[in-house]
Order: C-alpha cells, then sequence, then structure tokens
C-alpha cells in the first residue's frame, strides 16, 4: 500500500489538524486583506471624494489581481511546491497591504490593491490544496469547507478594526494593520509549514526521501527506505488534463459554478455596507450588517464542512445554493429595517459561504495530485473573473441611478445559476462512476 492510500485511510492525528490550522490562518488573513477594502470604502469615497465607478473600481481590482494570482501564479505550485508558493504570496501581500497605507490617490490604492490580490490568489488556491493533501479520506472535504471559516472569520477581524479604528486613526489605520498581520503570519509559515507529503511523492524534489519521511513521523506513517517510482504520466501537469474526456463536463460545470456563485457573494460582502449607508442607515449600521454577513460566513462554512463529510457534496451543495437564492430574495423585502436586515444578512451569509466553502471542497476532490494545484487554481480564477465583474458593473449602474435593492435580485439570479450548474455536474458525477464502476 503506497503512503497517499494510507495517509488517505489512517485516522487524522494532532499534527494533521495542526497543517489545516495553519490553513485557516491563512485564509483568516486572506480574508482580512480582501474585505478591507469594503469596509473602508465609505471612509476613503469621502476622504477624496470618488464617483461609484472609480470606487467599484477599488472594490474590484482586489479580485483582478486574484484572479491573475490564481490563474498565473498558484499553478506554479505543481512546479516549485506548495510550500514555497505560499511563503513567495505572503510576501506580495505583506508588501501591497504596508504600502496601501502610504498611498496618496485612489491610483496608487489601486495599484496597491492589485499587487495584494496577486497575492492572495496564490494563497488560497495552495492552501486550500495543502488542507486537502494533509487530509485523510473522510475529513477532506471538511478541512477545505473550515478554510472558508478561516476567511470569513478574516473579515469579521477586519470589519471590528474598521470600525474601532477608522474613527480614530483613518482608514489607512486599517491597511498598516492587516500588513502586519499578514508580516507575521509569513514569519510563523516560515518556521512551521510543512511541503506537503503528496507533493514530496509526486515530483521528488531536492531530498525529497528525507523530508518525506520527516513528515511521515509526524504524521504516523512508516518510513520509507527509497523512493516510489513515479511514471513520466504521473509527473507531468497539463493543462490538457483538465478537459479530458473524464473530466471536461466536470470543469466546465465547476468554472461556472464559481464564475456565478463568486460574484453573487462578493457583489453581496463588497457593496453591502456602501448601499445600507446609501440607503439611509449610517456607516456604522452599514458596516456592522457587513460584520454579520461574515459572521454568519463562519457557521456556513462550519456547517457545510460538518455535512459533508458525512453526505454527497453535490447534494450539500444544491442545497445551499438555492437556500441562499431565496435568502436573498426575503433580505431585499427587508432591507430598510435594520434589525430584520442584521439578521437575514446573518443568514445569508451563511448559506452563501457555505457555497463557497463547498465549491472549494468539490473541486479539490475533483482533480488528482499532479494538476490539482492547476485545477483549483483555474476554478478559482474564474470565480475571481466573476468576482471582478460585480462590483464594476454595481458601481456602473449605481451612477446610472439603478436602485441599489434590484441589484440584489440579480445576485439571487447568478446563485441560482450556479445551483443549475450543479445539477449538470451531478449528473456528469453518476456517469462518470458508472463508467468506472
Amino acid at each position: 500500500m503506497d503512503l497517499k492510500t494510507q495517509l488517505a485511510q489512517k485516522k487524522m492525528n494532532a499534527y494533521q489538524w495542526f497543517i489545516v490550522g495553519l490553513c485557516i490562518l491563512l485564509n483568516i488573513v486572506d480574508g482580512y486583506d480582501v474585505m478591507v477594502m469594503a469596509f473602508t470604502a465609505a471612509a476613503v469615497s469621502a476622504d477624496w471624494q470618488l464617483s461609484g465607478s472609480i470606487l467599484g473600481l477599488l472594490l474590484s481590482i482586489g479580485f483582478i489581481g486574484m484572479a491573475l494570482g490564481s490563474f498565473l501564479i498558484a499553478p506554479k505550485a505543481d512546479k516549485i511546491g506548495r510550500r514555497n508558493l505560499i511563503l513567495i504570496c505572503l510576501a506580495i501581500c505583506s508588501m501591497g497591504m504596508l504600502l496601501s497605507a502610504l498611498t496618496q490617490n485612489p491610483y496608487q490604492l489601486a495599484a496597491c490593491r492589485l499587487l495584494t490580490g496577486l497575492g492572495i490568489g496564490g494563497i488560497l488556491t495552495n492552501a486550500s490544496v495543502v488542507a486537502n493533501e494533509f487530509s485523510s479520506q473522510r475529513w477532506k472535504s471538511l478541512s477545505v469547507s473550515l478554510l472558508s471559516m478561516g476567511y470569513a472569520l478574516g473579515a469579521v477581524l477586519g470589519g471590528i478594526v474598521a470600525y474601532h479604528l477608522t474613527a480614530s486613526h483613518g482608514w489607512r489605520s486599517v491597511f498598516l494593520f492587516g500588513g502586519l498581520l499578514t508580516t507575521s503570519v509569513l514569519v510563523i509559515c516560515l518556521f512551521v509549514l510543512p511541503e506537503s507529503l503528496e507533493y514530496l511523492v509526486v515530483k521528488q524534489p531536492k531530498k525529497a526521501l528525507e523530508k518525506i519521511n520527516q513528515l511521515s513521523k509526524k504524521i504516523g506513517l512508516p518510513a520509507l527506505t527509497q523512493l516510489p517510482v513515479i511514471s513520466t504520466t504521473q509527473q507531468k501537469t497539463s493543462f490538457k488534463k483538465l478537459f479530458s474526456p473524464e473530466l471536461a463536463s466536470q470543469t466546465i460545470c465547476i468554472w461556472v459554478a464559481f464564475f456565478t456563485v463568486m460574484a453573487g457573494f462578493y457583489f453581496i460582502l463588497s457593496w453591502t455596507p456602501k448601499i445600507l449607508a446609501m440607503a439611509g442607515m449610517s456607516v456604522e449600521q452599514g458596516v456592522n450588517l457587513g460584520t454579520f454577513l461574515n459572521i454568519g460566513g463562519i457557521l456556513g462554512a462550519i456547517l457545510m464542512g460538518t455535512i459533508s463529510s458525512k453526505f454527497q457534496i453535490h447534494k450539500i451543495l444544491a442545497i445551499f445554493l438555492s437556500a441562499t437564492a431565496v435568502s436573498i430574495l426575503i433580505f431585499i423585502s427587508f432591507a430598510h429595517v435594520y434589525s430584520y436586515a442584521l439578521w437575514i444578512g446573518v443568514l445569508i451569509g451563511m448559506m452563501a459561504n457555505g457555497c463557497i466553502a463547498g465549491l472549494y471542497a468539490l473541486s479539490t476532490v475533483t482533480y488528482s495530485t499532479e494538476i490539482r494545484a492547476t485545477g483549483v487554481g483555474l476554478a478559482i480564477s474564474m470565480g475571481r473573473i466573476g468576482a471582478i465583474m460585480a462590483p464594476l458593473l454595481a458601481g456602473y449602474f449605481l451612477d446610472l441611478g439603478i436602485s441599489p435593492l434590484n441589484l440584489y435580485l440579480v445576485a439571487a439570479m447568478l446563485f441560482g445559476t450556479g445551483f443549475i450548474m450543479l445539477l449538470i455536474s451531478y449528473r456528469q458525477y453518476k456517469r462518470a462512476r458508472l463508467v468506472t464502476a
């Protein structure tokens, strides 16, 4: 029995859960660094007298960086290793956040947000891959889903920090805090983040046997006397493999689902604080509701992770997608009442972030080790394109005078489209299982 099979079948030990926890910490940093722009949007807009279109650009350009990072940087982990790429991307994020605190106009801030997004795109993809590759088969979906909890925790932290620092120290202090936080996590990972065992076995870099045995001891697996023989086919990473006969339909459905779900998700997260302030609520109330959205997101990630470890991921994700669409429609009816909007926001955050967690889990189990970072990275890139377009188009439509709440109807339709893609994906999944059975 090879190491990969043994790892898949064994019980998770404390060290494996520690690595999953470290990946959650990476996502906490990413959640803060991504959502800091949404929580400071009102203050930045007031400081520089920004139009809706320019503010939409600032809210979207970080997602452009994330898409580029997921598409161009994240797949490099299949060549240089998960650990090395995560460390590089943490350094990029840290630089982008610290420089953001020094900007003097929206274009400088946009450049820094782009830089930060590049790093985040690489981290998000490979944190999911590392969590997947350190987990036993039973707990893979839970481990990856919990990363979305970390992302939401980071967003909640961003809301709390913005609420307390913006009024007294200005919006730049919120970026400075994030830069220092990211730098601290970089130092931690430099000392304790290992390379993935599956990567070491498949790619066999320098001193692979020594590193494999060190990790095997910590995980509770037997040591190897020699490296396993890996076929050249298994070692080769190819974009074309994502569109092989057994994966093509799965890949397309996952890409479309990521695009539509992330478009709806990031429109809600990015614009809700500002839109509610425009609708008559105070800036503090808007930020509070944005924070409650992410508190719901924490609950959603935990719920998705718990359920998906026991039931088929396609079925659970379908329930979350339909529930999100319905929750958004309810929100439209009660958004003018702050107390109602607050708790409906928790429900939306719970369901929507559960969808994101489910898509991450679905994508990581769809692709094999040698193409996993590439497959997951490209799927996330499709999602980032949706995340880019949604805030930009929202700003454009608001400038045209379209009612802000009407935009939430579009968000509900986006989640509905994701639901349809999932149904198609599940049908192809069952066909593939019948063929291989």
